[in-house]
């Protein structure tokens, strides 16, 4: 069983949906879980929200937020996760931030990516994982791989 049948084998169960809220995965984990026939019992939507207007439009992100600490941040990505689950029907909504590459900075290198977990009446939680300069398509292969373990996490919780 693949992680994707997995999670969605999970979320059946419990009865719950999934939201998800991409910026540099550009729709891949929402791509994953919709490759599994039968899964739109359980994904209820995806953002894929690539800019910062996008981000603030569509999930409520706080300007204040992206000039405090820019896009690539655990902030943003809380308020992705946050924002994802409060426009959608979803009981859980995973957010992904960050600089697949190539580029970056020395502040903020290629290859960090910010997550973000949100499940109804819990705490939004956050992370950050440095997958250094792999190359963009290693990183974002890996940044789908973590918020597919992120999902799998909050369904054992």
């Amino acid at each position: 069983m693949s992680k994707a049948e997995e999670i969605l084998s999970s979320y059946r169960a419990l009865g719950w949906r999934i939201a998800t809220a991409e910026s540099c995965t550009g729709g891949m984990v929402s791509a994953a879980l919709t490759d599994v026939a039968g899964s739109s019992d359980v994904f209820e939507r995806g953002f894929v929200t690539y800019t910062n207007t996008a981000k603030v439009q569509m999930l409520g992100v706080e300007e204040e937020t992206l000039n405090a600490v820019g896009a690539v941040s655990e902030e943003v990505a809380r308020e992705m996760a946050h924002g994802a689950l409060a426009g959608s029907e979803a009981d859980v909504a995973v957010a992904i931030t960050g600089i697949a590459g190539p580029g970056g900075s020395e502040f903020k290198p290629e290859g960090r990516v910010c997550f973000g977990l949100a499940v109804r009446n819990a705490p939004v939680r956050s992370e950050t994982v440095e997958f250094g300069a792999l190359g963009r398509a290693k990183v974002r292969a890996g940044a789908v791989e973590k918020a597919l373990d992120l999902l799998l996490f909050a369904s054992t919780k």
